[in-house]
């Protein structure tokens, strides 16, 4: 069965067999080591497992060993193919060079904004705005802490850090818009506008 399209968690963890064998534990550890839990969801083991095993029905990985230790359940070691291998780079080609229309939530949530009061919204996007600062603060110091490794090991935490200091600002001037009452509106406009639109 061949995987013709790699989710980043699938893409991580064929980079991560690429640099060594690893079990399942230690693929999560360094993710999160390594500060990759930025980019990429491994809150839920069962979702690493999922990848693992479609990654292995495609031929993609295999297992190196099977271990047991007194101390921990049996461990299976797995390694990346040189198919694996292949897809990988074919992956990461794909996924820097062509951008693909993703669907986040924030977006979504601003096409239906108008079923708010702009109070409301104002009230929302300000914790938003107090939530991305703090997400800022801790990119910064990522940044900061890891200034000695090579910049290609920090390139997406310097673009999160640059997506998240656009967005902080963007929602900021939107929030000076509601409150200095430069962006309004009311049931009544917008079912006006909808009628002329018919």
């Amino acid at each position: 069965m061949a995987l013709d399209r790699g989710s980043p968690l699938a893409l991580t963890v064929l980079a991560l067999l690429q640099y060594q064998p690893l079990h399942p534990y230690g693929i999560q550890r360094l993710i999160k080591q390594w500060g990759k839990d930025q980019v990429v969801n491994v809150g839920q083991r069962a979702g690493l497992y999922r990848t693992i095993d479609r990654l292995g029905e495609a031929g993609l990985i295999r297992i190196r060993e099977t271990g047991r230790d007194q101390q921990y359940p049996e461990r299976t070691t797995y390694e990346i193919t040189d198919d694996g291998q292949a897809t990988l780079r074919k992956w990461l080609d794909e996924m820097l060079s062509t951008p693909k229309q993703e669907f986040p939530q924030f977006p979504a949530a601003l096409s239906s904004a108008l079923l708010l009061l702009p109070d409301e919204l104002s009230d929302a996007l300000g914790r938003r705005e107090r939530a991305l600062t703090e997400t800022l603060a801790r990119l910064e110091a990522s940044l900061a802490a890891d200034s000695e490794l090579p910049r290609i090991t920090m390139l997406e935490t310097e673009y999160l850090h640059e997506m998240t200091a656009a967005e902080t600002r963007w929602v900021r001037a939107l929030i000076d818009d509601l409150r200095a009452g430069r962006l309004t509106w009311s049931r009544e406009s917008l079912e006006a506008v909808a009628v002329a639109r018919e």
